[in-house]
């Protein structure tokens, strides 16, 4: 059902581990071009790249922080450069960074979090424009989180907003692109096991937030990889945009 991503160029944000590494390998088993990107996981991205090569898929890598505008910017012309254009960009780069309550929130904790969360997402997005326009068409897909809509766990404030600015800039690029025949979209995972959760939450805190999930268990990336798939395919996804699909097991239902 995802014929039509064979030959396709994607980039992949925040794609050394977890559920980006995940979206990025089923890219390339459906025949889709990808370029993985890392900031300082190196050695994880090059396995990534490594494993889709091994599959006879076609990988590429590019490395940059995307938490500065002119970083982003480059990132992405140089995953468009290498595969000679661009037709889909996942920007699933992000993190809490740390878990802060109200009363520890200074100004570099908050600039951090909303670097890479909200600044990296308006400017990679710039820049994937120009070659989508190019084109004649993309998509668009942002990596939002439950938190966006329940608040978050425990000091997890900046990054809950942020994380709210995504599926709300994900809808207002919607509207802005349509006519250029670029659909921007948003994957919203909740608790899942990844080394974001390895970093950043106990196992008490995880096991109080797998105690809110109707199914009873958390995630993994590959659950997650079925909506990156669906709205990267104009067959199975070419007359939605706008949308956010929540991958929670429950844990929040739109």
């Amino acid at each position: 059902m995802t014929h039509d991503l064979k030959g396709r160029r994607i980039l992949v944000t925040g794609s050394s581990t977890g559920i980006g590494a995940a979206v990025a390998q089923a890219y390339a088993q459906a025949g889709a071009e990808v370029t993985v990107h890392y900031n300082q996981s190196r050695a994880q991205a090059e396995a990534v790249v490594a494993s889709i090569r091994a599959a006879g898929g076609t990988g590429h890598l590019v490395g940059g922080d995307v938490s500065q505008s002119t970083e982003a910017i480059r990132i992405v012309d140089e995953a468009a450069s290498a595969m000679g254009g661009l037709d889909v960009l996942v920007n699933n780069a992000g993190a809490l960074l740390k878990r802060a309550p109200l009363a520890e929130v200074n100004d570099a904790t908050y600039d951090a979090i909303m670097d890479l969360n909200v600044r990296s997402v308006v400017f990679a997005s710039q820049a994937a424009v120009r070659h989508m326009r190019d084109a004649g068409r993309g998509s668009i897909i942002n990596t939002s989180s439950v938190a966006a809509r329940n608040g978050g766990g425990p000091g997890a404030l900046v990054y809950a907003g942020a994380k709210a600015f995504v599926l709300n800039a994900t809808r207002n690029l919607a509207k802005e692109l349509a006519a250029a025949n670029i659909r921007v979209n948003g994957v919203s995972p909740g608790v899942i096991a990844t080394p974001f959760h390895e970093r950043y939450s106990t196992p008490e805190i995880l096991e109080g937030m797998r105690k809110t999930i109707p199914m009873g268990i958390i995630g993994t990336p590959e659950d997650c990889v079925g909506a990156y798939l669906f709205f990267a395919s104009d067959v199975l996804s070419g007359y939605i945009t706008g949308q956010v699909l929540e991958v929670n097991g429950g844990q929040f239902m739109a």
